[in-house]
């Protein structure tokens, strides 16, 4: 038995050891069913050999004292603006999302903001402790150069505090809440998905989104999440209040078998956008890593059709690119 990372009574999604998800099917996969996936894997056609150039930041974004404006980095990586604060989630400049700097998924564009071009970060959000969410090289650069606050589920400050013992690790359960600022406050919500970074931790961590409380309205960033019975979010919005903005995973979602229970697809996350009632959704979480099945533009070519068929306006729901900023009208 592994030495659990968090120690507490058990709660209705954590057994005294590990966490899971009440009410969903376990995320659990052993390794015959790994080995069928990469037996029937598709080739590595529909990603390009090399990316087209995204608009890549390389001066300091200005600082927003009021608005909201977000800028994509790449992947679950965002720089969001509001309220005179300046907030990153799950930050990965690394060149691969793995424990490993020469093995493992490869990024296939820049990050949008170069690391030297960052404002001063006062709050970091982390959603779980996969590597291409908790990239533990990048944090030691983000220490090291604003010594900024991080916020994540129980559990993860473990891997966090054995590589940086020193840094401002603050973690909660589901429904903590914290205040950023006099003005704006992050609660950890839960999502349907899994942790590891090893072949023994698996779940010792928690996992989860965060809902931002601002001046100017509610912000949802997902994380990683399946869509499950869609209560979570249902939730969501009876304790919140529909979001002036919601950050939606859109891609690592193919073979549908093997992902569907922790990875929206582009149709689940247009369900999501129905569920929380959300103005406006930016789709991350796509085209930066190749972690599944899916060729690199897919999500976005499906998100299209989702919400065509949902009869959403495609402005409603846009998939960021790396470079690109949303400002809030």
């Amino acid at each position: 038995m592994p030495r659990p990372y968090h120690t507490g009574a058990p709660t209705d999604h954590f057994d005294g050891t590990r966490f899971f998800n009440p009410d969903h099917p376990s995320t659990d996969k052993n390794l015959g069913d790994l080995w069928r996936w990469r037996r029937q894997r598709r080739t590595r056609a529909g990603w390009p050999a090399t990316a087209p150039l995204p608009a890549r930041i390389d001066a300091p974004p200005a600082a927003v004292t009021s608005g909201l404006r977000v800028t994509m980095v790449g992947h679950a990586t965002l720089l969001i603006q509001v309220a005179g604060l300046n907030i990153l989630t799950d930050p990965v400049w690394s060149e691969r999302a793995s424990p490993l700097p020469f093995l493992g998924p490869r990024r296939f564009n820049a990050p949008g903001i170069s690391f030297s071009a960052l404002p001063k970060i006062d709050v970091v959000l982390i959603s779980h402790s996969h590597y291409d969410h908790l990239d533990l090289p990048t944090l030691a650069r983000l220490w090291r150069a604003h010594r900024p606050r991080l916020l994540a589920p129980l559990g993860n400050e473990v891997p966090i505090r054995r590589r940086l013992p020193e840094a401002r690790v603050e973690t909660g359960d589901w429904g903590a809440r914290f205040a950023l600022s006099d003005h704006v406050a992050a609660t950890i919500h839960p999502a349907y998905h899994w942790s590891a970074r090893s072949l023994n931790d698996r779940r010792l961590a928690l996992w989860g989104g965060f809902v931002l409380e601002t001046p100017e309205g509610v912000l949802y960033f997902a994380g990683d999440t399946a869509y499950g019975s869609g209560e979570i979010f249902r939730v969501l919005r009876r304790m919140f209040g529909a979001p002036r903005l919601a950050l939606l995973p859109i891609g690592a979602y193919e073979p549908r078998w093997f992902m569907a229970g922790q990875h929206t697809n582009p149709e689940d996350a247009v369900r999501i956008l129905d569920d929380i009632g959300a103005e406006q959704a930016l789709g991350i979480h796509w085209g930066t890593f190749r972690l599944t099945d899916e060729a690199q533009d897919a999500p976005k070519l499906a998100l299209a059709d989702a919400l065509a068929a949902a009869g959403v306006a495609a402005g409603r729901f846009l998939p960021l690119h790396p470079g690109e900023v949303w400002q809030a009208a």
